[in-house]
């Protein structure tokens, strides 16, 4: 089992994002779904590690979380916060440690029953959370459009450029990169819980 604790970062100086986080993972493949626990600080239980990568490097992108990953055994309540177990509580020393990290480290941490693997998980999403802060709008902008089915060619035609500069975007950005390292984090993250 996998417990997400989701903490806004710096929230005493910016807007309340919890509520558009709540809206936004409403239909993700939770087992118990993202709540507000306390102040800015949100929780989801989930048992696919894919939806875990999902979440995890989304919000990444997004910048305004310290992102928490508890794997392990865990007792569900009627809901994230009435759960218990070493599940949560290794989200919550995650998330504590996620906030300790360096500001040239994404600030995420896994924190698991099988602490290498774990260990390891937590690399690869920092490496990925690296890439992914590194990307410019425009490369965003043609990852986000192939991702959600377009082509280069339609792509290209939309944004007004050639199909060699939608490569080119997709290319630094490191698409095809990030994406060939899924299957291997979502081994791990599944691995980390046992």
């Amino acid at each position: 089992m996998f417990v997400l604790t989701l903490d806004q970062i710096g929230s005493r100086r910016d807007i309340d994002r919890v509520p558009d986080l709540l809206a936004r993972y409403d239909s993700a493949d939770m087992v118990r779904s993202f709540e507000r626990t306390v102040g800015d600080e949100v929780q989801g239980v989930t048992d696919d590690a894919a939806t875990v990568r999902t979440i995890a490097l989304e919000t990444l992108r997004d910048g305004h979380w310290h992102i928490g990953i508890g794997s392990g055994l865990a007792k569900l309540g009627g809901s994230a916060r009435e759960g218990s177990g070493p599940a949560f509580e290794n989200a919550r020393t995650a998330v504590e440690g996620a906030k300790s990290t360096t500001r040239f480290t994404p600030s995420i941490a896994v924190v698991g029953t099988n602490e290498g693997t774990a260990a390891e998980a937590e690399a690869l999403l920092r490496l990925l959370g690296n890439l992914i802060e590194s990307r410019t709008e425009a490369q965003w902008e043609a990852i986000d459009a192939h991702r959600a089915g377009e082509t280069g060619q339609q792509i290209a035609e939309r944004l007004d450029i050639s199909s060699e500069a939608v490569s080119q975007r997709r290319g630094y950005g490191a698409q095809t990169l990030e994406e060939a390292c899924w299957p291997l984090l979502d081994r791990l993250l599944a691995e980390s819980e046992d």
